[in-house]
């Protein structure tokens, strides 16, 4: 039913590779979205045995999709996955790909269709790429592609670099920068939702949106990624890309079409609308935090500083809230609020946009309403919640909010595909619509770039400032009170 493929996995013995990636492509395996012409390579610097890697391969199954686990679908999954080891700077593992590739469609009658994925450490996707393009593996003539995974440099300049380097191999069109958030249903379902449903459209713009709230909330920490969030920070991990991404979503004008390039051309449009900010408004409409011991479901959990391989005078933010305004004729002056962080006391993404309050003045003392609210919810449950006002039952009734909910779950009584799911067939079938274009990547970087700039050359608040297990720091409730408002509880 799908295309056939072969996909090489540069780090197929990393976390990335046995969390997600390989328990996903046995997922899609096993829902038949694959044909059953396609090779999966794994390469590592771990000697393995095929034998060895396959089993390998079958604990990350069981241990990160056991759900889905089938014995013999996994056994049958496994006939298509082999393993080389080797050092990726060097040049022998490459001329073993050349063999395989040649080999894999020599006697086929098949178009080639080869994915080359870098779940590795960002130093070596320049080796990496150098060494494709010298046995010529990067040619369009064998349909191949490249999946860059995020952090996508670690400023404007360094994402340019970046890019610059990968461009000596591949064209714009090759290159699938991946951005997992952007597999989420719930998320893809911005776009369907807003232009699928003409009641929405006309309400969509400054006229009826009071404000737009965007949470990206995790009761998680680090998770032993000490020594990258100590690089990254909350803003580089989360902000410049995910938190973006869903700005643009949320904000973009109608595409043409649903073709690739008229979709990112319209979130580019959107991201280059976004007001910049300079040193004062910085100061006015961003916060800081990191968090410090505290308690996740009433266990107690220490502080960012006391994580493994962290500064204990670590002065790296893993909570950031912010105000955006997007100088446009739809949006103008309508805030966007903006907040994500580690350790908080609940995991939840979500979308709230906000519309402005009616003239309550009708109901007199019977009203206890509150405004219109569209709430997309992400995760952890994925579904689409309307707030509206209505009559409480009995004689005299009041006017009261209530919420017509729809569960993506119960709707379609299936679980869903799992992020990277719905990516990864996308880039087996050459569809680019769901990944970030480079010209989109520096139009990020050039907003937080400022952002960070700031706060690197600003005392940073008295950190710890926020308990694990709370909703952050005192300073990103004011942010919103100076206005009016308050971010909502979940």
């Amino acid at each position: 039913m799908r295309k056939h493929f072969t996909m090489i996995i540069f780090g197929g013995t990393g976390d990335l590779s046995q969390k997600k990636l390989l328990p996903t492509l046995y997922f899609l395996f096993s829902e038949g979205d694959f044909s059953d012409d396609f090779s999966i390579v794994g390469i590592g610097t771990t000697k393995y045995t095929n034998e060895e890697y396959a089993e390998m391969v079958k604990g990350a199954i069981k241990k990160n999709l056991p759900e889905k686990f089938d014995e013999n679908k996994c056994t049958n999954f496994l006939r298509h996955v082999t393993y080389r080891s080797g050092d990726l700077r060097q040049e022998d593992i490459y001329k073993e790909l050349c063999t395989h590739i040649n080999g894999t469609y020599a006697s086929k009658k098949n178009e080639p269709n080869v994915i080359y994925y870098l779940a590795t450490i960002p130093d070596l996707v320049g080796p990496i790429v150098e060494h494709l393009n010298a046995k010529q593996l990067c040619v369009e003539k064998i349909n191949s592609k490249i999946i860059v995974e995020k952090p996508f440099g670690n400023d404007k300049a360094s994402a340019a670099k970046l890019n610059d380097l990968i461009l000596k191999s591949f064209t714009e069109k090759q290159i699938y920068r991946i951005d997992h958030y952007l597999g989420k249903d719930t998320v893809q379902n911005l776009t369907f939702f807003r232009f699928g449903n003409s009641i929405f459209e006309p309400l969509w713009n400054r006229n009826y949106v009071d404000h737009v709230q965007i949470t990206v909330a995790e009761d998680i920490g680090i998770e032993k990624r000490g020594p990258f969030y100590e690089q990254a920070g909350v803003i580089r991990d989360i902000i410049q890309n995910h938190m973006l991404q869903l700005i643009a979503l949320v904000g973009m004008e109608p595409p043409a079409n649903l073709a690739s390039d008229a979709v990112r051309d319209e979130k580019w449009t959107l991201l280059k609308a976004i007001r910049p900010m300079d040193d004062e408004n910085i100061r006015k409409f961003t916060v800081l935090g990191q968090y410090g011991p505290g308690k996740i479901n009433g266990e107690p959990v220490c502080g960012y500083r006391e994580e493994e391989r962290v500064d204990k005078r670590s002065v790296v933010p893993t909570y950031f809230a912010g105000k955006f305004f997007i100088d446009n004729w739809r949006w103008s002056e309508v805030p966007f609020y903006v907040r994500a962080g580690k350790r908080m006391a609940g995991r939840a993404s979500e979308v709230r946009v906000q519309f402005r309050q009616p003239p309550l003045k009708l109901f007199e003392k019977r009203a206890s309403a509150l405004p219109n609210e569209l709430i997309l919810n992400i995760q952890p449950s994925e579904e689409i919640d309307l707030s509206i006002n209505v009559k409480t039952p009995g004689i005299e009734g009041y006017l009261k909010s209530t919420m017509l909910k729809f569960n993506y779950e119960k709707e379609f009584n299936t679980k869903q595909y799992p992020p990277y799911a719905r990516l990864l067939i996308d880039c087996i079938m050459g569809d680019t619509m769901l990944f970030a274009r480079q010209d989109a990547i520096e139009t990020m970087w050039s907003i937080v770039d400022p952002i960070i700039n700031f706060w690197d050359k600003t005392p940073r608040p008295d950190f710890p400032n926020y308990d694990a297990g709370t909703w952050g720091p005192k300073e990103a409730d004011a942010l919103m009170e100076r206005d009016g408002r308050k971010w909502h509880e979940l």
